[in-house]
C-alpha cells in the first residue's frame, strides 16, 4: 500500500539530533484519545475547513461532484459522509478555507525533497525523520525511503509505535540510525483503552530492537490523569532500565493543539485535557531522573 505524505516539515529539531526534515505518512493503527495530529489516522485524503476564511463565493460547491457544500443563511455546510476525496473543492477555494490534508509523492520525490536541505544535516548532525501516523503500517515504502537516504549518506531516523510485525522492523535496521520508539503507556490495560490496541507486541518489538543493538530514544506523551500517575512514571522507568542501547527518554508534556484540529476535520475533540504546567513538567523529569540512569528531558 502506498501511503498519501500529510506534511514534510523542515528545519525540525525536536524529531532526532541536529536539523531535520520530519516526513509524516498519513495512516495509523493506534487512535490515541490525546492525539495531536488527528489527521494523521486515516489512510485517506481528508480536508481541513476553517469557517473563518470562507468568504461564500461557494466555488467550491460549484465543483463538488457530490455536492457536499451547501450554503444557507450565510452558513457553509459539509455533509463530509457524502465526500468522496477528490480535492476539487479545495484546488478551487484561494481563500484557503479548505485545506486538502494528504498528498501522493513516489519515494523518489520524497527523497529529492529530503536532499535539499543535505548540507544543512551535515552540519548539524541532523538528517532525516520518517513520522506519521505510523509509517510501519506501510513497511515496503518505508525501507526504501531510509534506504535510499542513506545510500545518500543522510542520517536515517524513524518514529514509530512499534505496533507491526517484528519482521518489518528488523528489515529497516540496517537502513535506520535512530529509533524514536513511541511508549503511550507501560500499564497494558491503560495503553489499551486509551489507544485501542494491545501494548504485548509494541514492547516485545522493543525488547528485540535492543537486543539486535538498535540505538533508540522513548518518546512518552504524559497526559494529565490518564498516564502520569506515580505508578506510570515508575513503570516507565522499569522499562528504561530494562534496556541496554537506550539514549534517552523524551517526555512530551500534553498541549491542547490537537483540539482544534478535530473541529476543523469536521469532528469531536476525544480528549480534553489542561495542558501540562512547566512546573509539572519538570517534578515529572526530576522524578524519573532519581529512578533511572537514562537522560530524560521535555520533548
Amino acid at each position: 500500500m502506498t501511503p498519501l505524505v500529510f506534511d514534510i516539515q523542515k528545519f525540525s529539531v525536536n524529531d532526532g539530533p541536529g536539523i531535520r526534515t520530519t516526513v509524516f505518512l498519513k495512516g495509523c493503527p493506534l487512535h490515541c484519545i490525546w492525539c495531536h495530529n488527528p489527521e494523521s489516522q486515516k489512510t485517506e485524503r481528508e480536508f481541513f475547513f476553517e469557517a473563518k476564511k470562507c468568504i461564500f463565493c461557494q466555488q467550491c460547491g460549484r465543483v463538488c461532484p457530490k455536492h457536499c457544500h451547501t450554503f444557507e443563511n450565510k452558513v457553509h455546510s459539509i455533509d463530509r459522509a457524502k465526500c468522496i476525496h477528490c480535492g476539487k473543492c479545495t484546488e478551487v477555494c484561494f481563500p484557503g478555507a479548505l485545506e486538502e490534508v494528504g498528498k501522493c509523492m513516489s519515494v523518489g520525490e520524497i527523497v529529492a525533497e529530503v536532499r535539499k536541505d543535505k548540507i544543512f544535516y551535515d552540519n548539524s548532525g541532523g538528517g532525516v525523520t520518517l513520522s506519521g501516523g505510523e509509517p510501519m503500517l506501510f513497511p515496503e515504502f518505508s525501507s526504501d525511503l531510509l534506504r535510499m537516504c542513506k545510500e545518500e549518506e543522510i542520517h536515517t531516523a524513524i518514529e514509530t509505535s512499534g505496533f507491526c510485525a517484528e519482521k518489518y522492523l528488523f528489515e529497516i535496521l540496517p537502513y535506520t540510525d535512530l529509533f524514536l520508539y513511541d511508549i503511550k503507556a507501560v500499564n497494558q490495560e491503560k495503553h489499551k483503552k486509551f489507544t485501542g490496541v494491545d501494548n504485548s507486541p509494541i514492547l516485545a518489538n522493543l525488547h528485540r530492537l535492543d537486543e539486535a543493538g538498535a540505538a533508540f530514544i522513548l518518546r512518552c506523551p504524559l497526559i494529565p490523569g490518564l498516564n502520569d500517575s506515580e505508578a506510570d512514571l515508575e513503570a516507565l522507568a522499569e522499562l528504561a532500565n530494562s534496556l541496554k542501547n537506550i539514549r534517552q527518554i523524551d517526555l512530551e508534556p500534553y498541549h491542547p493543539l490537537g483540539e482544534n484540529k478535530h473541529m476543523l476535520l469536521g469532528r469531536n475533540p476525544t480528549c480534553k485535557a489542561s495542558m501540562v504546567p512547566i512546573a509539572q513538567a519538570d517534578a515529572w523529569i526530576q522524578f524519573l531522573r532519581l529512578h533511572t540512569a537514562v537522560s530524560v528531558r521535555k520533548g
